[in-house]
């Protein structure tokens, strides 16, 4: 008889080898090949879980660090509007020092002014006393050559000078 799929004892035999030899080798592949593999795998699901976990940790800082300099910029301009704040203030005080200053000068100038004319008028007064008195003394001097004597001659002056006065010459 003939068999469709004979089952004869070395085919058994054979497979029962075959199956042995399988998982044999199936152990032997695994520890030499699987379990490097699976720690490899591992490995590289360790190694990415850490550069995950350390570039979260990093975009913490980032973060941290970019509120740090946005307070900072804040800050900054704060401070930059109080300096030019102060700026502002010491112009207008050095503004206001120099008009006072100026105002000091040209009172000053003035008042140097007004003494120089003082000055100048009462030297003109006295220059003109001393011109009335040189006329005095030539109406004198004619009088005299008219024959008149010195004590008609000192009332003369006298009376001149008298007329003439001070208050003549003040205004």
């Amino acid at each position: 008889m003939e068999q469709l799929f004979g089952l004869n004892p070395q085919l058994i035999q054979d497979t029962i080898i075959a199956a042995c030899a399988i998982l044999f080798l199936f152990a032997l592949m695994s520890y030499l090949l699987f379990n490097p593999a699976k720690k490899m795998l591992k490995d590289r699901q360790e190694r990415i879980k850490n550069d995950i976990d350390t570039a979260r940790k990093d975009r913490e800082e980032a973060s941290a660090v970019k509120k740090e300099y946005d307070q900072k910029l804040k800050g900054i301009e704060k401070e930059a509007e109080e300096i030019l704040s102060e700026a502002r203030q010491k112009a207008l005080k050095n503004e206001a020092r120099i008009v006072d200053e100026a105002k000091e000068e040209a009172a000053r100038i003035i008042k140097r002014a007004n003494e120089e004319a003082l000055l100048e008028k009462k030297r003109v007064m006295d220059e003109a006393k001393q011109e009335m008195i040189t006329i005095a003394s030539m109406m004198a001097g004619k009088v005299v050559a008219a024959a008149i004597n010195t004590s008609v001659q000192d009332t003369l002056v006298e009376e001149t000078l008298k007329e003439l006065g001070e208050s003549t010459w003040q205004s």
